[in-house]
């Protein structure tokens, strides 16, 4: 098989063709070296889904805050977070923290 009788082929015909040597140029700057290419569509993409983790976990925390804040209106309840959290206590008050070893000794 040499080159004049492969040039008679319709596969080397149909690519030879100048407008789908253009086209495939095309297809190929556009998929892959464009600014606007799939890859950095996708990149994009997989970053919007992150920042929408973000925003969900975020509005999660806020009506927490929010429930938080609903219950330290109440004094007895305030005063309650306030030593649990922040180990405030009474004037001649004592508190003893007690903390459990989790770690058996062998």
């Amino acid at each position: 098989m040499n080159f004049k009788s492969a040039k008679k082929k319709p596969f080397f015909i149909f690519f030879t063709n100048i407008y789908i040597i253009i086209l495939t140029v095309f297809v190929f700057w556009m998929l892959f070296l464009d600014e606007n290419s799939y890859l950095t569509h996708r990149e994009f993409n997989n970053e919007i889904k992150e920042l929408k983790t973000w925003i969900e976990f975020h509005k999660e925390k806020i009506e927490k805050d929010k429930e938080v804040i609903k219950k330290l209106k109440d004094s007895l309840e305030l005063e309650r977070y306030a030593r649990e959290n922040y180990l405030m206590k009474k004037e001649n008050e004592d508190i003893y923290i007690i903390e459990f070893d989790t770690i058996k000794d062998k």
